[in-house]
């Protein structure tokens, strides 16, 4: 069965975040994991973490101004010290939490900026995997689908499994969304095969929807639940979704396919 994370970023949307985190034991998790937690200090997360006797999985760096198009800067050539004190953060956060995974966000480019944006991406990524590493830290790299991310360095998997091969740090790993994953690509099954020594991170979605992963959407999750589980696949998944309704509600579909926690 998969061990499931719940991603409190849109989950419990009708409470206040730190609510979320209670709100999340109550529903049966164990897990969460969020995307920019930074306008809570480490400690008042921690005390509602311990409070909820939940554990912290994952956290983003800061994406910068939505407003902006900014989606990250791991990845923007010129702005390498920003990154620097983005990625010092999230680890200090990750590390004081208990958290052993950081998904990275790399951020936007035009077409005349990629080669120059790939090279910035993979030197940053090197030694902030460097950093991470001394602390026992995974850094997760997701593509992003272009519909909803338009002009993100990376879309596709197979583009980011080369990358990841460039970059070359054990503790380097590709965060398989599968919403983005099947909207850019599709052949689910068989990527997560190809992909699966370089598998960190799982999430899941309904799609087109992006709500639940039920059956009222074009992707077989019980198939993708066997195929993960037949590649020996042993992490988390993360329920990153966003819910059609009230949340505890919507969580019917997994009593319905036997992944209930």
């Amino acid at each position: 069965m998969p061990n499931f994370t719940a991603n409190i970023a849109f989950l419990f949307p009708e409470l206040p975040f730190l609510d979320r985190i209670a709100a999340a034991k109550t529903a049966g998790f164990d897990k969460v994991e969020c995307h920019y937690p930074y306008e809570f200090s480490i400690e008042v997360l921690r005390e509602r973490l311990e409070r909820a006797e939940v554990q912290l999985t994952g956290l983003n760096t800061e994406q910068g101004d939505p407003a902006r198009g900014e989606r990250g800067r791991a990845a923007v050539p010129g702005l390498e010290a920003q990154f620097r004190r983005d990625f010092d953060q999230a680890l200090a956060y990750a590390t004081a939490l208990g958290a052993s995974v950081i998904h990275v966000m790399a951020g936007v480019a035009s077409p005349e900026e990629r080669a120059a944006a790939r090279k910035t991406y993979v030197s940053n990524l090197r030694a902030a995997a460097r950093s991470a590493a001394s602390v026992g830290v995974t850094l997760l790299l997701e593509p992003l689908n272009s519909r909803d991310a338009h002009g993100y360095l990376v879309s596709r998997s197979d583009d980011l499994a080369e990358i990841i091969a460039e970059i070359g740090e054990p503790n380097v790993k590709l965060l398989f969304d599968v919403y983005h994953v099947q909207i850019m690509e599709g052949d689910l099954i068989r990527r997560i095969e190809r992909h699966r020594g370089i598998i960190g991170h799982v999430q899941v979605a309904g799609v087109p929807s992006r709500a639940e992963p039920d059956d009222d959407n074009e992707v077989n999750f019980s198939a993708v639940f066997r195929a993960l589980e037949a590649i020996g696949y042993q992490g988390l998944v993360g329920l990153e979704y966003r819910p059609r309704g009230d949340t505890v509600d919507g969580l019917g579909w997994m009593d319905r396919m036997g992944v209930r926690p």
